[in-house]
């Protein structure tokens, strides 16, 4: 587990824009349980690409016009019961941190696995998010 005063700065990139922080296991079942609606689930990380790409390009994403219903984001090596039921979720995909799943009505539609992440610009992450975006949105 990572120190709060390492994390809280890559947390609140996401949460300061509007990413509900699910921090429980709970609020994790809660929110992806719900058949209606789409969420957006960023599996934020303390890994490089995290910073450079995924968290950026999430960001970049949800200005599309057409963007999911409500935006999360759980914390790989910080809150481990939320990010465990969360990867319960995004089945049959391995863990992978970050990645981004979108879900659509309580199913998973869209996953980008941290093979989809790392190298790639953060506006290739948004317009590949973008897409899905117009697709399920």
């Amino acid at each position: 587990m990572y120190p709060a005063e390492l994390t809280a700065p890559m947390q609140s990139d996401l949460t300061d824009y509007g990413f509900e922080a699910l921090n429980t296991a709970d609020s994790v079942k809660h929110t992806l349980d719900n058949k209606e609606g789409t969420v957006l689930v960023v599996v934020n990380s303390v890994c490089g690409c995290a910073a450079a790409n995924a968290r950026p390009g999430a960001k970049i994403a949800v200005q599309n016009d057409k963007k999911p219903d409500k935006l999360t984001t759980v914390f790989a090596g910080v809150d481990r019961e939320a990010v465990n039921t969360a990867r319960g979720y995004m089945l049959p995909y391995p863990p992978s941190s970050p990645s981004i799943a979108l879900f659509k009505d309580g199913r998973l539609v869209h996953f980008l696995e941290r093979h989809h992440i790392e190298g790639r610009s953060a506006d290739v992450i948004a317009e590949n998010l973008k897409m899905a975006f117009d697709q399920h949105c």
